[in-house]
């Protein structure tokens, strides 16, 4: 790999990493307004990569991947000519300049994130600056590392009866700010499901947060590191022990919490495949029917 700016020329070191291959002609006419398409590549494993995602990579002729936190894998969807270049040295104002570039020259960027854009992934700036470039903003959903850990763990994380919503937040005190009321021991005092973020390196104040909301000291919880990657690292605890098992293993970094009743409950029955439920492709059954509403006043009584 050769250094280069952002804008494609050549660069002194330290600048954006790139393959060093120009963009060939694409058919699309030069100047016109280009597009910008924000993937997101999943939690690591590059086969949990969507269809739609791969497809924009390989549509690319600028691709601009965080090189820290998504395996090298997902390039393999890019073309032969591509312009690699690696965010983890590119700071919003250079991904910007990628993005006037692309403007410029009608040229297609596939903006690759980790997990989902919609969850801390810097994206609402772009867009916003996209917009203001005229250029056309497409998102790719991609899968989250909360879901990825839920599926490791062989776990679902709203149980009828048991926890039906999940809270996806991170530990205040970081480089940004939380809003007034969004503390984790705010949330912690619903006492369902929560998936936590960018949290690892402050266990302490993390096991804190979820005993003053609330959760009793056995709580499960499940700790993955590096969730989907090669030196995926899956831990069981409780909120009780989490603090001392975060650091007995040393983590600081890459690092999602779950928490929650759900981590460990079970004996419960969803009523959507209930013989006594019905939908537009099912009928009840009538003694299955009456049962199953018998159940639900006995509930509501207790």
């Amino acid at each position: 790999m050769t250094a280069t700016t952002p804008d494609g020329t050549a660069g002194a070191a330290g600048a954006a990493q790139t393959t060093g291959r120009t963009p060939k002609a694409t058919g699309r006419t030069p100047g016109s307004a280009g597009k910008v398409t924000i993937v997101g590549a999943g939690p690591g494993a590059a086969d949990l990569l969507t269809f739609r995602a791969a497809r924009a990579i390989a549509e690319a002729d600028i691709v601009v991947w965080a090189a820290s936190l998504v395996r090298e894998e997902v390039l393999e969807h890019a073309r032969e000519d591509a312009q690699i270049l690696d965010s983890a040295s590119m700071s919003l104002e250079d991904v910007i300049a990628v993005y006037e570039r692309a403007a410029r020259e009608g040229l297609r960027v596939a903006r690759v994130h980790s997990g989902d854009p919609a969850l801390w992934g810097g994206t609402q700036e772009q867009v916003d600056r996209c917009a203001e470039l005229g250029v056309e903003v497409e998102i790719v959903p991609g899968v989250s590392s909360f879901s990825a850990v839920a599926a490791i763990a062989g776990r679902e994380l709203t149980i009828p009866e048991v926890a039906q919503s999940v809270i996806l937040t991170r530990l205040g005190g970081g480089k940004t700010p939380m809003p007034p009321g969004e503390e984790v021991r705010e949330f912690a005092r619903h006492g369902t499901t929560m998936a936590v973020f960018l949290s690892a390196a402050r266990s302490g104040q993390l096991a804190v947060e979820l005993l003053e909301g609330g959760y009793p000291t056995d709580t499960p919880v499940v700790i993955a590191h590096q969730a989907t990657w090669p030196e995926e690292l899956v831990l069981r605890c409780t909120v009780g022990t989490l603090e001392e098992t975060v650091k007995e293993h040393r983590l600081w970094k890459h690092t999602l919490f779950l928490v929650g009743p759900a981590l460990s409950a079970s004996g419960t029955r969803s009523h959507l495949y209930h013989p006594g439920h019905f939908h537009g492709h099912r009928r009840a059954r009538p003694e299955a029917r009456r049962a199953l509403r018998a159940a639900r006043e006995a509930a509501g009584r207790g």
